[in-house]
Order: structure tokens, then sequence, then C-alpha cells
């Protein structure tokens, strides 16, 4: 089954066209403004794909109602409209792209692919906040979780490299980009995750805060007259490494740092802590460590972050070769000789990741499509 693999941000478009085997045979990316796609643009890239079979979409939020690939119909696609406001930045253009699609290849069957779906195994203990009982129950609070494409992804192929069974590995994927997590992987399953209810909790981003008190947020609003959009703005928009650094582009801080800017220092520094200390509390989800995984474009690019979070879990059983982290490129272990706990580098590819769900859903006979739609009432 041939599938085209669309993944839609704020600012790009990405198409990747998959040949049965998974060969990659096409490959763009295309501008977008604020989730918005020129369709010509788009039209003149499809019409060069010979033998579209199926569509998959990277859909960031799935909510409390979708926790599995399902093919797109009118009312999934009214379901995933109501969970814009979970995840502003992602969820439009996601839409946007299955819109698209849709009036482009007509007739060519669409499956959703969540990024939230891989985290609906956590343990109760790991998924529940400790807010009053009849908000959770009202309104779904959970955490959620994200980049779970990437970290299902990632860990699998890193127990491919290892030669190990993927049930067998505690593996921490370290999804390193402009927006980052992590994630306690054991037994192929998400025991624990940094992100929640929102793509804001968690680590330090490009331009999300990652774990901030609500105090802090409370007392803005009564004492800086900060208004929820102002709030919104600044901690989608404003904060992260573009607050501390003046950019969020890692490859800049990592080079003003270098030359003795010291708010580029101080936003890696930040950057590195806030990393170290999630990877330690990952591997106490799970009961110890077999293997870090650095995925991403900064986990997979910058082996100077790569180094420094390195270098805060030695405790772990965490350590680099020096040379190899420095020259590894693709897939590869980057761990020194003897190290307890494995460190390697997964090239990120949601793509695959999409496939074989898509897929899944569509050769399976189980779910939506069978005709088991879930339940979105």
């Amino acid at each position: 089954m041939r599938m085209l693999v669309i993944n839609a941000g704020s600012t790009s478009l990405k198409l990747r066209f998959l040949d049965t085997d998974d060969t990659l045979l096409a490959d763009h990316e295309l501008p977008a403004v604020k989730g918005a796609f020129d369709e010509h643009a788009v039209a003149a890239q499809l019409a060069g794909l010979d033998g579209v079979d199926a569509v998959g979409h990277r859909v960031v939020h799935g909510g409390p109602k979708l926790s599995t690939a399902v093919l797109v119909d009118e009312r999934v696609e009214a379901y995933l409209h109501s969970l814009v406001d979970l995840a502003p930045l992602h969820q439009p253009p996601a839409l946007e792209g299955i819109d698209l699609a849709r009036r482009l290849l007509p007739g060519v069957p669409a499956v959703a692919c969540f990024d939230t779906a891989f985290h609906a195994s956590l343990p109760a203990a790991a998924a529940t906040y400790a807010v009053p009982q009849a908000w959770r129950n009202r309104y779904s609070l959970r955490r959620y979780g994200f980049h779970g494409l990437s970290h299902a992804y990632a860990s699998r192929r890193a127990a491919e490299l290892l030669g190990v069974e993927a049930e067998r590995p505690r593996i921490v994927t370290c999804h390193l980009g402009a927006g980052a997590s992590l994630a306690a992987v054991a037994g192929g399953r998400s025991a624990d995750t940094t992100m929640g209810f929102t793509p804001l909790e968690g680590l330090v981003m490009a331009t999300r805060p990652g774990n901030v008190d609500p105090g802090l947020l409370l007392w803005l609003q009564r004492h800086g007259g900060l208004t929820e959009p102002e709030l919104s703005d600044a901690l989608e928009h404003r904060s992260g490494l573009v607050a501390l650094a003046g950019t969020g582009d890692m490859r800049v801080v990592l080079a003003r740092a270098a030359d003795g800017d010291g708010d580029a220092r101080l936003a890696l520094d930040v950057y590195v802590h806030r990393l170290r200390a999630g990877v330690a509390a990952m591997a106490t989800a799970m009961n110890g460590l077999d293997a870090v995984v650095f995925t991403g474009g900064v986990g997979e690019n910058a082996h100077d972050v790569r180094a420094a979070a390195a270098a805060g879990l030695r405790f772990l059983g965490v350590a680099l070769d020096p040379e190899l982290n420095t020259s590894a490129t693709g897939d590869a272990d980057i761990g020194a000789s003897g190290a307890a706990v494995r460190t390697l580098v997964v090239r990120a590819r949601e793509d695959l990741e999409i496939a074989r769900q898509a897929r899944e859903v569509l050769t399976s006979g189980s779910g939506a499509a069978a005709g088991e739609r879930p339940t979105l009432r």
C-alpha cells in the first residue's frame, strides 16, 4: 500500500510518499503561514505522485476519545475541531491538511494518527493530576503526553539497534526539537512522559517554558493584570529559549554561549538542567534504565547538548564516547565502551510510524476501518 504521509505544522507542510516497503519515493516541504497552505503549490506536488493508495495524517491531539489511529470521517473531523484549544499551535494545521488532502485526493482513504495515542498506556499514577475529582471527570483532565509518534518509532528503532526484543529494554526517548519531551518506554509502552494536558508542560522548548508554577500564573493575573489571551500568547510564543536568549534556535544559542554570551549560557544551562532532571525522573518511573535515545532536530544534531546532558547522568550509568558523539550521523550508538546504559541517536521518522499505523487501520479489519466507529458523543 503506497502511503502519502502529511505532517502539517504552523510553518510548514511536510509531504512524504512511501512505497509499500517504506522506500521513500518523494519528500517535499512547503511553507505555511499560521497553518495555512498554498493549495496550488500542494496540488502541483501531489500531481507528481503516482498511485497514492492512502493518506496518513499526523494529528497532535486525539483527546480522551481517540487513543488509536482512526479512519477520518465527518464525525471524527468534527471531534478533532473540538480539541483545538488543547493544542492551538498544532491542531488547526493538521485539520487544514486533512481538508486539503480530501479536496485534492477525492476518494483516497485518510487515517488520522495521534501523538497522544502512544501515551494512552500511562498508568494512573503517571496520568492523574491531583486536582478536584469533579474537574477531572467533567473536563477529562489528565496527562495526555505528546510526540507519541516520534517516541514510538525511536524506542522501537532503538531496540533494533541494540539487538534486543522491543518488549525488553527500559528506554528514555528524548525528542528534542522546537518542541521537546521525554518518554519512559518500558516493554514497548509509555510508562511516563514530560508533557501533560497540553504541550506546554515539561522541558524548556524553543518558545514554550515547560514546567511553571501555576501559582506564578495566578499571581500575574491577580497582580499584573494579565489576561488569559496575554498569558497564552506569552507561554506559547515568547517563553523558553526565546525568553532567555532571544532566539529559539539551539544552534545560535550554542554558538553564542561558546562566545561568552551570558544570556545564551544561562539559556543552555536551564535547558540542560531540566533535561537531566527529566531523564532521571523517567528512569525512576521504570525502576531502571537500559538506554537513552536522542532524536529530533536538537537531539540528532546538537552533540554539545547530548554531551552536557550525559555528563550529569553518570550516576545512572550513562557515558558517551566523545568521538562517536561528535561524529554521529543518522542512527548510531554513541555510548562509551562498557557503559552500563547505552546511548543512541535515532533519526526522527514519524512518517514511518504514521504509515505503519495507517496500514494497520486499513488492512487489519479492526476499529474504524471495520465500521466500529469510536464513540464521539
